[in-house]
């Protein structure tokens, strides 16, 4: 499968984008008979994959994020683990730790639950900030260093979190440090009732899961991965991306608006999303839909807002209502 292609030697190579859709139509369409009725938010999380970042899944009990974890690793042929984070675990049940070996009278390595290529951490807001801090160096630089030797991630690498929005009883916020690791955050919400009536129908006997097949290998999403980052984005769309948020960081109800990481995956998912849609350039439109998932959950509210109730989404939509769209400009 060939994901880019050179026009001439003197013209700047092009991203084959259709190599890239059609994967990505294998893998949403496989996704698909396990999570019933999401379409946009399995994109987001393909788009999050695509481009080798995090992803926040912030909703109810039952409405599926575990199988939409299983589902992507079944359908890409990646290891996968899931850690169920409770209040009494450690940071070396999330890394690993070292064994001492009564036979070779030496220390063994034995990797944890995060040392895979899809990684589910349920519930992450049940650990203690202790443990939570196990995972800033897996998510961000790709590796875990136990007992002073650092050992590399598995790739592809992609950790999927959950946490239940409703219920705090017992836990523990995530800080924003770990907050700005997650690339985005997604809400399935419940199905609509036909579609919940579809789902009592399909496990009725057997579970979908039980049918998903692998539609291509690592290497392959390796490979899509490396061309997304070829995708044309012009300085104006550059710009743009700068000035939203900025924004955040002056809105007037947020304490602490989105960092440069936040910049960096809006123009990453931009990228993907542009693929997605068989353009080998970013337009404004793409920059606007992945505002919200990329962005609301990097910003801090002041007290006031939040005793008003303001939700930082609706902060995100307002600032990409207020910012002017950049012209259009020869490429």
């Amino acid at each position: 499968m060939t994901f880019s292609q050179t026009l001439s030697p003197t013209e700047t190579p092009r991203v084959a984008v259709e190599p890239i859709r059609a994967l990505a139509e294998r893998l949403r369409g496989n996704v698909e008979q396990v999570i019933l009725g999401k379409r946009r938010e399995i994109e987001l999380a393909l788009i999050a994959l695509l481009c080798q970042g995090h992803v926040l899944i912030e909703d109810v009990p039952g409405t599926g994020k575990t199988m939409l974890a299983r589902a992507f690793a079944k359908s890409i042929g990646c290891t996968f683990r899931r850690i169920q984070f409770t209040p009494d675990m450690l940071p070396t049940d999330v890394t690993g730790t070292s064994i001492f070996n009564q036979q070779t009278r030496e220390f063994e390595f034995r990797p944890g639950p995060i040392i895979a290529q899809i990684v589910l951490t349920d519930e992450i807001n049940r650990a203690t900030p202790k443990t939570q801090s196990a995972l800033l160096e897996a998510m961000e630089e790709r590796q875990v260093t136990v007992d002073g030797v650092t050992y590399a991630m598995p790739q592809p690498f992609l950790v999927l979190a959950t946490q239940n929005p409703i219920e705090y009883e017992g836990t523990f916020p995530l800080p924003e440090a770990q907050l700005d690791r997650f690339m985005m955050r997604i809400h399935l919400g419940y199905p609509a009732p036909s579609e919940e009536v579809q789902m009592l129908q399909a496990q009725q006997r057997v579970h979908p899961i039980d049918q998903v097949h692998q539609v291509f290998g690592a290497s392959d999403l390796l490979q899509a991965q490396s061309a997304i980052k070829e995708i044309y984005v012009d300085r104006l769309i550059q710009e743009y991306i700068v000035a939203l948020v900025d924004a955040t960081r002056r809105h007037p109800d947020v304490y602490l608006g989105a960092s440069p990481r936040g910049s960096l995956a809006l123009l990453k998912t931009a990228q993907a999303k542009a693929a997605l849609r068989g353009r080998d350039f970013v337009s404004p439109d793409d920059i606007k839909e992945l505002a919200d998932p990329t962005l609301a959950h990097r910003i801090i509210l002041s007290p006031a807002a939040r005793l008003k109730h303001v939700d930082a989404r609706v902060i995100v939509n307002e600032i990409v209502n207020s910012i002017p769209v950049p012209g259009a400009r020869a490429r």
